[in-house]
């Protein structure tokens, strides 16, 4: 089976959260379990820069605004598959992240750029490739919706559509007077059955539509995103397609995610050999300045700091962190308030606090390694990753029982806290009371090393979706 993935994301090279990840790994697992997985991708200066051995597979010329678009094929540095990139240099080659310019505000023509996306990976599944041609077009978020729209209004377009949402939160809505740039029928814009979206162009909509199946990250979300709380106003829609939606787990790259041999940890460890653990705790409150306690219960947060990701509820709750004794570190960015708020906190607190805005892969691994429970306080959360990388490495998660956290924790190897917003505050006085019980803590260590997150299962469920 031939399977292409749509996504504006991947890792080592563009990433922005947890998308970059799976479209990184998913691939490569179903390269594994004997599909033909591979990519496509916007031709970001990051992507251009890294392609290698590559060549032409055909010319889609003016499309989008863009003078010329050239869709090649090749191979991307860190990536394990097979890579198409649009060359598209008026839409992709900028100074910028992939979605925001350097001042923080989106791109003009966002769009026009996504769209092209879309367009480009229908087109594969119509042919484009004489040497190639997918069985499925699996297109992942917003970015990618309109790929099922495309091959929905071509005919001849042969392949299937798997759409999957990463976060519903993030609709990839326009004004609806551009909906005549994307050359698409004037039925596909209308409010049921259609793309449209409270007036406005829904690039979510529209996968969610017109792909032959739709799905979601964790099985517990994909519940979740029908029901008028974590549904963003689409659960009618998603109802709707309720015969055609899967929730499939994500996993990670356990060879990335590897506390046996991981580059940017100070020493190794494994669960039947934990001292290496202790090493990377002791060495991360060095590096943030904190007070080298190895009794004192160390936090870690690596996460993008928003109202979803709870972060509030966790600047709220930092007195009665502090009153239990416990540390604290984080690494992050986003709402300028937050930032101010932890910023602050660290400045007050300096031998417990330590605070790093903006984001580092290497000191994100520290940080897993090093701490003693990795904080996810989300209100809703998709999948989340980093609560896996916390199983991984025996790094207890805390966490709220929603999505995909449900999904993959339970009390053996973690804490949850909520529903209520207070409840941050017993689950931290809990966490801190049970770290004074050694040999308790080191069996619930045990126990979430043991766990398997890799891609295998998942990409098996994936490979079963892609059948129907």
């Amino acid at each position: 089976m031939n399977i292409v993935h749509a996504a504006a994301e991947i890792h080592p090279l563009v990433k922005t959260g947890g998308l970059a990840d799976v479209v990184a790994a998913l691939p490569p697992a179903l390269l594994r379990a004997g599909a033909d997985a591979r990519v496509i991708v916007p031709g970001y200066p990051a992507i251009m820069r890294a392609l290698h051995a590559a060549h032409a597979v055909t010319e889609f010329g003016p499309r989008f605004n863009a003078p010329q678009v050239t869709l090649r094929y090749g191979r991307l540095e860190g990536v394990a598959v097979g890579a198409y990139v649009i060359d598209a240099p008026a839409l992709y080659d900028r100074a910028g992240g992939p979605y925001d310019a350097a001042d923080g505000w989106a791109y003009g023509d966002n769009l026009q750029r996504f769209a092209l996306l879309g367009y480009a990976a229908a087109k594969l599944g119509a042919g484009a490739d004489p040497l190639w041609r997918p069985d499925v077009v699996h297109a992942h978020d917003w970015h990618a919706g309109l790929a099922p729209a495309y091959m929905a209004a071509d005919p001849a377009n042969t392949a299937k559509s798997v759409f999957t949402i990463h976060n519903l939160a993030y609709q990839g809505n326009f004004w609806e007077g551009e909906f005549h740039k994307l050359g698409l029928p004037d039925a596909f814009m209308r409010p049921y059955g259609g793309m449209e979206f409270w007036r406005q162009v829904s690039f979510m909509k529209a996968g969610i539509v017109f792909g032959r199946r739709i799905g979601t990250v964790s099985p517990t979300y994909a519940r979740e995103i029908t029901t008028a709380e974590f549904g963003c106003s689409l659960d009618s829609v998603l109802r709707e397609r309720a015969a055609d939606l899967r929730g499939i787990l994500n996993g990670i790259d356990t060879d990335l995610w590897n506390p046996v041999n991981d580059p940017h940890c100070a020493a190794a460890y494994d669960r039947t050999n934990l001292a290496g653990k202790h090493a990377c705790k002791l060495a991360l409150q060095r590096e943030f300045g904190l007070e080298e306690r190895k009794d004192a219960l160390l936090f870690g947060v690596v996460t993008r700091l928003s109202h979803q990701k709870g972060l509030d509820l966790l600047l709220g709750a930092l007195p009665t962190l502090l009153a239990s004794g416990a540390q604290l570190v984080m690494l992050g960015a986003g709402d300028p308030q937050l930032e101010h708020g932890f910023r602050s906190a660290a400045q007050a607190h300096a031998s417990r606090i330590g605070v790093r805005i903006g984001y580092d892969e290497g000191l994100a691994h520290r940080i897993v390694a090093g701490a003693d429970s990795i904080m996810v306080p989300s209100r809703f959360e998709p999948c989340g990753l980093t609560q896996l990388y916390g199983l991984r490495y025996g790094t207890l998660p805390f966490v709220r029982r929603t999505g995909g956290l449900a999904d993959s924790v339970d009390e053996r190897v973690g804490f949850f806290c909520g529903p209520p917003e207070t409840a941050i505050h017993e689950t931290i006085k809990r966490a801190v009371t049970l770290h004074r019980d050694p040999d308790r803590w080191q069996t619930m260590m045990v126990e979430a090393m043991g766990r398997e997150h890799d891609w295998s299962s998942s990409a098996q469920r994936y490979l079963q979706l892609y059948a129907e």
